[in-house]
């Protein structure tokens, strides 16, 4: 089974180019604040070479609806990743997938009905902080769930063995420095994740 890998914190050209050399699926842009925080221009120019076939994810945090529009119309992103209860607020046009993030504790996981795929991770997004992989994996079950949340080329083997995930998200862990993406370090990771795969 394959599984999805995401490069999130993404600024320039060069690290979007780092993440598709690598072979990574989905390539994602902050616009919440954030070290990693990029204008709706700067993302687009940084993802313009990026084919096709690689899912260019908006990754936002309670942003107002003028906001999400600012980036729908400056940067054109497949996905927009928010915390779950953002959506309701929100004017997404069906061009644009959803991927919820429900945040470990929250409520709504103990609804019957999770989203198709959503992103599963802590409190706060890119501090490297690991939620529990077991917990995870019984979310997982329900549905197609992201692990996101201090996974690295070290430990994403035993995560993905233990939670069962559709994919998995990272960021501080393929930097040199908070925001620097390293290109050798995201090399790493991608393909420590596609070992990982063969425990699916």
């Amino acid at each position: 089974m394959s599984l999805l890998v995401k490069i999130c914190g993404l600024r320039t050209a060069a690290d979007v180019a780092a993440a598709v050399d690598a072979g990574a699926d989905a390539i994602g842009f902050v616009f919440a604040e954030s070290k990693r925080r990029v204008t709706p221009a700067e993302a687009s120019a940084a993802a313009a070479d990026a084919p096709a076939k690689v899912t260019r994810v908006a990754v936002m945090l309670h942003p107002s609806n003028d906001e999400w529009q600012a980036v729908l119309e400056g940067f054109a992103p497949d996905v927009l990743q928010t915390d779950v209860e953002d959506f309701a607020s929100l004017d997404v046009p069906a061009s644009v997938t959803r991927w919820p993030v429900i945040r470990e504790g929250n409520p709504a996981l103990d609804d019957e009905l999770l989203p198709a795929t959503f992103l599963y991770e802590g409190a706060k997004s890119g501090q490297g902080e690991t939620v529990d992989w077991t917990r995870a994996a019984d979310v997982a079950a329900r549905g197609r769930m992201i692990l996101a949340g201090g996974i690295s080329a070290a430990n994403v083997v035993e995560a993905v063995a233990t939670a069962k995930p559709y994919g998995v998200d990272v960021s501080s862990a393929v930097e040199s420095a908070p925001g620097r993406k390293d290109p050798a370090m995201i090399q790493d990771f991608v393909k420590a994740a596609r070992a990982a795969e063969q425990t699916l």
